[in-house]
């Protein structure tokens, strides 16, 4: 008569495949969870970053702007001394005055170099509409078109930024001199809207 008792060794391990799968299973939601918090942490870096930079530019532009406020309550003090120097040129008796004034001028200056002011100086260079303020616009066969011919008021900016510009006269071609195209020039356009694009708000001395 044949053995039909069967083999404890040959009997499947149903209690070793269970906890191999529970322990799957637990391996795959600690790294899924480990994921989620890789990701939640980069978010959150990512967000800290954006905030510190938009931060360091909020500081930046409110510093620029007090620099702003402040140059452009000194320039006419600036536009004073130069006009009284002058003035006063001229005269042997005030030669104390115009050095004493001359002094102070050159301090003020170098003062508003050691803030970062730059000042403009389009004497003889073509007219900027984004820089220049067009006064006048004056013919002229001396000069090429739209060449500044002489600067009413300095215009000062800072890190690029237009704080002033700089007020001027402009030339144009001649009347009786043919010109290419009858459209408005840059120059022309300015000196309609004076006030356009000057980024103080102050109408200065003129």
């Amino acid at each position: 008569m044949s053995d039909l008792t069967s083999n404890p060794a040959d009997a499947p391990d149903t209690d070793g495949d269970a906890r191999l799968s529970q322990l799957e299973a637990d391996l795959s939601a600690a790294l899924e969870r480990a994921e989620q918090h890789r990701e939640s942490h980069l978010r959150l870096a990512a967000e800290l970053d954006n905030l510190r930079r938009r931060t360091q530019r909020e500081i930046e532009a409110e510093r620029r702007a007090a620099l702003e406020r402040c140059v452009a309550e000194f320039l006419p003090v600036k536009d004073g001394l130069e006009l009284g120097l002058a003035a006063s040129s001229g005269s042997a008796d005030s030669a104390r005055l115009v050095e004493g004034m001359d002094a102070t001028l050159r301090l003020f200056g170098a003062a508003l170099e050691r803030l970062g002011v730059e000042e403009l100086d389009p004497l003889g260079k073509p007219f900027d509409a984004d820089l220049h303020e067009a006064m006048v616009v004056q013919p002229s066969t001396d000069h090429p078109e739209d060449t500044v011919l002489a600067v009413v008021q300095r215009g000062y900016r800072i890190a690029g930024r237009v704080i002033r510009p700089a007020r001027v006269v402009v030339s144009r071609r001649p009347a009786d001199v043919p010109t290419k195209a009858p459209a408005e020039r840059p120059a022309e356009a300015a000196a309609k809207d004076p006030a356009e694009g000057t980024a103080s708000g102050q109408d200065g001395l003129f």
